[in-house]
């Protein structure tokens, strides 16, 4: 799940909240929103495989 920072950049979210602190864990902040999709897909790619 990506949002846009009020700093303009992007963060990358968990799309499932932590149990332990009960939010979503940051999965990388990025300068362009095309930046953050990609890093997305990488994360996808490697909780599969």
């Amino acid at each position: 799940m990506i949002r846009k920072l009020r700093s303009g950049e992007y963060r990358l979210y968990s799309r499932k909240a932590d149990p332990k602190t009960g939010r979503r864990r940051n999965l990388g902040t990025f300068k362009s929103r095309a930046a953050a999709e990609k890093h997305e897909r990488a994360v996808q790619y490697f909780k599969r495989h």
